[in-house]
C-alpha cells in the first residue's frame, strides 16, 4: 500500500472545564516537517508528540493542533492566589524586620497584588496525558485517510500507464517498415546527390543514418521502465522518491525518442508519452 501525503484527522476529548481538540493535517514536502501548534501551558508534551509521529510518518508537512476551549459556566469564584501569598507575607516579614517603622502589607494591598485573584487554574497535567492517549487514535485514522488517497493515486498511475503500454505496443510493428521506408527515401536522395553513383558509398551512409534514427532501445528502456514503476507500486511502501527517479528516466527516454523519430506517427506517439508522463509525475508529488 501507497499513501498519499495529503490527508487530515482529528478527535477531541471533553472534560467538566472544556474541550480539548487535537488534529493532524499534512501537504507534500520533500522531508518530513513536523510543525506544532499548542496552547502554552501543553508545551512540554511537544517532544512525545513529535517522537509518536516520527517513529509513523517519512515525508510530508504535517501540522499538529491542539486546541483547548473553557466550557461556558455561570459566575465563578474568585480564586485566591495561595502560593503568592505565602510568598508576600514571607517578603512582608524581611521588610519588618529589616525597618520596624516602615508600613507592612494590609489585606486590600494583598489583594489588589497583580495575580493575586485569578480564575481556577487549568488541570495541567490531565490535559497533557489526554493529548498523549488521543494521538495514537488520530494517527491511526490520519494513516487511513492518507492510504485511501494513496489508492486513488495508484489507480490514476495505473491508468496512465496502461495508456503507455497502449502507445508503445502501436509503435514497435511499425519500426522495422519505418526504417525501410527512410532507407529507400535516403538512398533515392543520396543516389541524386552523388553524381558518380557510389552504390557502395551509399548503402554506408544508409547503413549509419538508420542506425541513428533506430528506436528499439529507447522502446526497450521505456518498456522496462514501465514495468518497474507497476513493481514498485505493488509493492508499496514509502515509494515517492523512487517514483520520482522512475518518471525522470521515463522522460529522458521519451525526449529522446521524440528527436530521433522519422515518422509523424511515432512522433505523435512520443508527444503523447511525454504527457502521459508529465500527469503521472504531478500525481507522485504527493505520494509518500
Amino acid at each position: 500500500m501507497i499513501h498519499s501525503m495529503t490527508g487530515y484527522a482529528a478527535a477531541s476529548r471533553e472534560f467538566a472545564y472544556g474541550l480539548l481538540n487535537l488534529e493532524l493535517r499534512s501537504v507534500n514536502h520533500r522531508y518530513l516537517d513536523l510543525q506544532f501548534r499548542l496552547p502554552d501551558e501543553l508545551r512540554a508534551v511537544e517532544p512525545a508528540l513529535r517522537e509518536t509521529l516520527g517513529a509513523h510518518l517519512t515525508r510530508g508537512k504535517v501540522e499538529c493542533r491542539v486546541t483547548f476551549t473553557a466550557a461556558a459556566a455561570g459566575p465563578r469564584a474568585p480564586q485566591l492566589n495561595e502560593e503568592l501569598l505565602r510568598q508576600l507575607i514571607v517578603l512582608n516579614a524581611r521588610v519588618r524586620s529589616a525597618l520596624p517603622d516602615a508600613g507592612g502589607l494590609d489585606a486590600s494591598d494583598l489583594l489588589r497584588w497583580p495575580g493575586m485573584i485569578g480564575a481556577e487554574a487549568l488541570p495541567v497535567e490531565d490535559l497533557k496525558d489526554a493529548c498523549r492517549e488521543l494521538l495514537p487514535a488520530v494517527l491511526s485514522e490520519f494513516t487511513a485517510a492518507r492510504a485511501r488517497e494513496g489508492e486513488k493515486l495508484k489507480q490514476v498511475m495505473l491508468e496512465r500507464m496502461a495508456g503507455m503500454e497502449r502507445l508503445l505496443a502501436g509503435i514497435m510493428p511499425r519500426i522495422p517498415r519505418v526504417i525501410a521506408l527512410y532507407q529507400e527515401r535516403l538512398a533515392a536522395r543520396l543516389k541524386e546527390a552523388f553524381s558518380a553513383g557510389d552504390d557502395e558509398r551509399i548503402r554506408q551512409e544508409v547503413a549509419l543514418f538508420a542506425t541513428k534514427i533506430d528506436i528499439d532501445e529507447e522502446l526497450s528502456r521505456l518498456t522496462a521502465h514501465v514495468a518497474e514503476l507497476k513493481r514498485v507500486l505493488a509493492n508499496g511502501g514509502a515509494v515517492g522518491k523512487k517514483l520520482d527517479f522512475l518518471m525522470q528516466e521515463l522522460n529522458r527516454e521519451a525526449n529522446t525518442l521524440g528527436s530521433k523519430s522519422a515518422d509523424l506517427a511515432v512522433t505523435q506517439a512520443a508527444l503523447e508519452l511525454k504527457l502521459l508522463i508529465e500527469q503521472m509525475r504531478e500525481q507522485i508529488q504527493n505520494i509518500e
